[in-house]
Order: C-alpha cells, then sequence, then structure tokens
C-alpha cells in the first residue's frame, strides 16, 4: 500500500512537471513550429464525420475546422438546444449545409447501441470517413446511471466502447486500401498517472471518490481499447490523443480549482483541437501510416503512453480482462 501511494506520488509530480512544459499555451506554441500548414489543407467535401460531444469545445472546434474543408458532420451532442445552436453557428461560419444533428447520451449504453446500428443503416451507402470519440465527462461525486453504471465510466469508456463496435462494420465499409476510415479517441495526459485496473470499473473502491481519479482511469481505458481495437482490426485507423490543457467549458465546470490557478496558461480551444483535426483530416503519413495505428498522439507526434519508472503498464491479461468486461457489457445492452 505505501509502495503504491508513493508511486502516485510520483506519477502525479512527474505528470505536473510535464505538463508544465508541454501541456500549456506556450508548449503548443514550442511544438507546433514543426507543424506544416498544408498537412491540413486538404479537401473533406466526399466524407463524413462523426463527432460526439460536438456542441462546445475541443468537439465543437472540430466540427467547425472539419466542415471549414467541406466535410458533412454529424453532430452527436446530449442538448438539443445547444446541438441547434452549434449547428447554426457551423453553417453561418462555413457556408456548408451538410451539418446534421443527432442527440443522444453516451452514458445510455442501450441509446448508444441503437443509435449506432440505426446511423448504420441510414448511411450505408454515404459511409463513414472519420468517427471522433469526443464526448466526456468529469462528475465528481459517485453517481450511477439508470443501468447502475457508475457515470463516468458509462460515458468515457464503456459509451466510446459500444459506440465505436456498433460503427466498425460501418467504417470497414467505407475504408478502402488507398485510405481507410479513421476512428480519433480523445483521451488525457492524465492518463498518465494511472495504471490500467479493470477490477473496479465503478469506482466502488476509489475511496474516497475523486472525479479525476476515475476521469485518468478510464482514459487510461480508452488508450489501451485504441490498442486493442488497432490489432482487432488492421484495415481501420485507430489513434487516441491528448488535446493539451485547454480552455474549454467542461475545464471551467469540472475544474474550477485548477482552471482559476491555470487560465493564464492555458491552451485555446483552436490549440487544443488542432491534433484531434489533424488526426481525422490529415494525409500526412504520421496520421495515416498502419504503423501508427493505436498510438497515441499529441501535438501531431506519437509520444510515450507511460511516465519513465512510473510502473503503469499492464500485463496482457489485465487488457483482456478489460476488453472482456466491456465486451459483456455491450452485449448486455443490445
Amino acid at each position: 500500500m505505501l509502495i503504491g501511494f508513493r508511486m502516485s506520488i510520483y506519477r502525479n509530480s512527474v505528470w505536473i512537471a510535464k505538463g508544465l512544459m508541454e501541456y500549456t499555451r506556450g508548449g503548443f506554441l514550442s511544438a507546433s513550429k514543426n507543424f506544416k500548414a498544408s498537412d491540413l489543407e486538404v479537401d473533406c467535401s466526399s466524407k463524413q464525420f462523426l463527432i460526439t460531444g460536438s456542441n462546445s469545445g475541443i468537439g465543437k472546434q472540430t466540427a467547425f475546422e472539419v466542415a471549414k474543408r467541406g466535410g458533412t458532420v454529424h453532430l452527436v451532442c446530449r442538448n438539443p438546444v445547444s446541438a441547434e445552436e452549434t449547428k447554426k453557428e457551423i453553417i453561418e461560419g462555413t457556408n456548408n449545409e451538410n451539418i446534421h444533428v443527432h442527440i443522444l447520451d453516451l452514458s445510455s449504453p442501450a441509446a448508444v447501441h441503437k443509435f449506432a446500428i440505426k446511423f448504420a443503416q441510414e448511411n450505408n451507402e454515404r459511409g463513414l470517413h472519420a468517427l471522433v470519440n469526443n464526448a466526456g465527462c468529469m462528475v465528481n461525486k459517485r453517481e450511477l446511471t439508470e443501468d447502475n453504471l457508475e457515470k463516468n465510466f458509462a460515458t468515457n469508456t464503456l459509451g466510446t466502447y459500444i459506440l465505436t463496435e456498433s460503427l466498425m462494420p460501418l467504417l470497414l465499409q467505407t475504408g478502402s486500401a488507398e485510405e481507410r476510415a479513421r476512428v480519433v479517441t480523445v483521451s488525457s495526459g492524465g492518463m498518465l498517472t494511472n495504471k490500467l485496473d479493470p477490477f473496479d470499473l465503478m469506482a466502488e473502491n476509489l475511496s474516497p471518490f475523486e472525479g479525476t481519479m476515475a476521469y485518468a482511469q478510464n482514459k487510461r481505458q480508452q488508450v489501451v481499447m485504441t490498442e486493442e481495437w488497432a490489432k482487432k482490426y488492421a484495415d481501420v485507423q485507430f489513434t487516441s490523443m491528448h488535446p493539451g490543457w485547454a480552455d474549454t467549458p467542461a475545464v471551467r465546470t469540472s475544474m474550477p480549482g485548477f482552471y482559476e490557478k491555470m487560465k493564464d496558461k492555458l491552451r485555446t480551444v483552436e490549440q487544443g483541437a488542432d491534433t484531434v483535426v489533424w488526426l481525422a483530416v490529415s494525409n500526412n503519413t504520421a496520421a495515416t501510416d498502419p504503423k501508427s495505428s493505436g498510438e497515441f498522439f499529441q501535438d501531431r507526434q506519437i509520444v510515450w503512453k507511460h511516465l519513465p519508472l512510473a510502473w503503469s503498464k499492464s500485463e496482457q491479461a489485465d487488457v483482456d480482462l478489460l476488453m472482456d468486461k466491456l465486451n459483456g457489457l455491450h452485449n448486455q445492452f443490445k
């Protein structure tokens, strides 16, 4: 127990130091000196993109950037009012009328599966060229959904898993040898503070309960899922990424203390969304190479998934257990 406590202190200390150097606005400005503007000079007019949590923050900015490049955008949001407002803003700002709203609560596994199956049927001919798993939450008190699932896990991990698996036939059908369909999952550098724990998915043993720790564990789960999907579905490009510390509505409401301390150093939402957009639309080989499928990106580069000497790597048995449990829950709610 004492070793685990010391390791937790170590991971958090190293992570904070790393974050102050890399995750802030200054970190982005430094990294962006190596960006190629031509990477994002692409025409998306023949492609469809589905973006979850796209009514605010990074998801909204990603949707705007894709629409600006002519892509057909499917906004998947929980709030119908803000979703319609976002649709209007994007159309007015890009002159792209191909913006569609879908109302979905990612914390409801049955609803997610039902939505995905219906979407796949309705878009069988047009296909789906990229799925951006951006929606997420950080609930700071342990809450259970109507399905008796811990709210953070239900939204961040299980909802992402079910949506991706249920849309996989459409993604596989859409892709080609020349250009595979893509799945981009917006994770977080916060996952570096956590080792995968497949035994406590509902955070019952997290005492006292901390939303930031539950969220970090969910983000580690997303990175592991991305790795496993890359092995399972070789004909689709899977990537996870960290947007850095960005000034978004979610950060302001879920982490008010962190926001107040860091608000002058936070990235803009455009900077936070940059790598999401790059992974979803760029033809740069770093984003499309099958060898990079399953990797974790930050500022358009593959980065380590573990801090040095942090003992956060998982045994394959633990990874398999996570995937088996997620698959079982998916089957339960079909």
